[in-house]
């Protein structure tokens, strides 16, 4: 089964990532080195990726056929999508497993959900 680790970031996470030493940030991107390399070892990574400041969002709408943008921030929300893996395993027991090696588990929220099988629904995707 498919499950998406997602990885939030807010004020206070940023803070403890900013105010870390040199070493200790080397030490979390390595520990995200070494997730990456265990997750595409046991062949259950499929995809992961940072994603860009918020402040760089454009977020899309469709009113009546008229397709509309608008840019970031959203100041409303002080919490947001700082990356995500997804990776396909045995079990939420397993993808959880894997969520708590995300360094910000530590800190921040990281969230697993199960990715929805659309197969079988008759759409061509």
């Amino acid at each position: 089964m498919k499950y998406l680790i997602l990885i939030y970031s807010n004020p206070a996470s940023r803070a403890v990532w900013e105010g870390l030493s040199d070493a200790q940030r080397a030490e979390g991107l390595q520990r995200y080195a070494a997730l990456n390399e265990d997750l595409a070892a046991s062949g259950e990574l499929i995809v992961a990726e940072a994603l860009a400041d918020p402040s760089l969002a454009t977020r899309v709408s469709v009113r009546a056929g008229r397709t509309m943008t608008t840019d970031g921030p959203f100041a409303e929300a002080k919490e947001h999508l700082a990356g995500f893996y997804l990776i396909e395993c045995e079990g939420l027991d397993r993808a959880v497993e894997h969520a708590a090696r995300v360094p910000e588990a530590a800190y921040g929220l990281v969230e697993v959900r199960p990715v929805l099988d659309l197969n079988g629904l008759g759409l061509d995707m």
